[in-house]
């Protein structure tokens, strides 16, 4: 059975029409199937979505990017990757379920594959914790990060979760820390990341994955510091301006690209990812071959520089750079008063230990 929501009701009755057209023999007084019938009722739900989602609200685009049926980060791993391996536990704790990581090939090169998962039924998504990762979750993605950049393998992240677990246990087991340091591995990383928000990408929890060289975003994910609901409980005391707060966030894929704060939107199709997986696979696909081999001819030095730069620009128009790139943001060459004031700072320096050598020797030779 199909989940809709509110704002596709039309297109509930079109499909539902279509399904008892497709299935005459359930339907009294029908006993073929009416194929011009059924070809005029499709375009007509396409044109219907296509009208619905042109003109859809930030937080209608949220519940797109909730969507049940929605794929999952376990559903793009399968079909993306090959001999996945996944490896557990975190040296510290436990096993969280709420990540899915390990090694695969991707077209035919070693990758470290980390995606949260929320789980596709309500017994997945309890035992996965409806994707909000526990501190052993991050303190496994540190260690797999950790060894994927000695042996020089480069990082994928599929990110889909409300937010990080905001339990009692969590935070007695470090939560805060777990994401900070996870944040801080993410940044000092040689090997190329990349990030695709699959879905919803809430808070620190994702964050704590999504620090990469490049952020990607599927045309119908959100990515934000909190929760419609949790903004608008805050600023208007109010649960029910979710609209208000969801446009005010700017958290849909175009706002945060035209705020260059991702670096690409993935199209999907119309209607959503889940009504046509497998082009969403195929975009994702491109995306990914495309964006690694921009880092094939990378040192680590510049890999690591442009991932800093990267963050430093959100905000500013530019951001700092090295002397190995000077064609874009600020680099760190200093002006002429800056440079005479440090020439004289270290004249100053050498004049008052001079000085304070003489004052010794002096003091010296009237002893003896």
């Amino acid at each position: 059975m199909k989940n809709y929501l509110n704002f596709e009701t039309e297109i509930k009755d079109l499909e539902t029409k279509l399904d008892s057209l497709k299935d005459p023999y359930n339907n009294e007084g029908i006993s073929e199937v009416n194929t011009k019938e059924i070809e005029l009722l499709e375009e007509k739900i396409n044109e219907k979505l296509k009208k619905i989602y042109s003109d859809i609200d930030p937080f209608q685009r949220t519940q797109v990017a909730r969507h049940e049926e929605r794929p999952k980060a376990k559903y793009y791993i399968e079909n993306l990757f090959e001999d996945f391996i996944s490896l557990s536990g975190d040296r510290y704790y436990g096993e969280d379920k709420s990540i899915i990581a390990g090694f695969a090939k991707f077209e035919n090169k070693s990758v470290l594959v980390i995606g949260q998962e929320k789980g596709e039924n309500l017994e997945e998504r309890l035992e996965r914790n409806f994707g909000m990762v526990r501190p052993a979750g991050y303190y496994r993605s540190i260690k797999l990060m950790e060894l994927a950049n000695k042996f020089n393998i480069p990082i994928i992240t599929f990110i889909d979760t409300p937010g990080a677990s905001p339990t009692v246990s969590s935070e007695e087991e470090g939560q805060s820390e777990a994401i900070a340091k996870c944040i801080e591995t993410c940044t000092k990383l040689k090997v190329p990341n990349i990030s695709i928000i699959i879905g919803e990408g809430g808070s620190g929890g994702a964050i704590a994955l999504a620090t990469s060289n490049k952020v990607i975003m599927l045309e119908n994910s959100v990515y934000s510091v909190i929760s419609p609901e949790g903004c608008a409980s805050i600023l208007w005391k109010d649960p029910k301006k979710t609209l208000e707060a969801a446009t005010a966030m700017k958290m849909t894929a175009k706002d945060l690209f035209n705020q260059k704060i991702i670096d690409e939107i993935i199209e999907e199709s119309t209607g959503g990812a889940h009504r046509d997986r497998e082009s969403t696979l195929k975009n994702i696909k491109i995306s990914l071959k495309k964006n690694l081999e921009n880092f094939d001819n990378l040192t680590e030095e510049e890999i690591i520089l442009q991932r800093k730069n990267k963050f430093l620009q959100i905000g500013r128009n530019t951001g700092y750079t090295s002397k190995l790139d000077k064609s874009t943001g600020l680099s760190f060459k200093k002006n002429n008063i800056n440079l005479l004031l440090e020439k004289v700072l270290n004249y100053k320096k050498i004049l008052i230990g001079s000085a304070t050598i003489i004052v010794l020797l002096v003091g010296l030779i009237y002893f003896l």
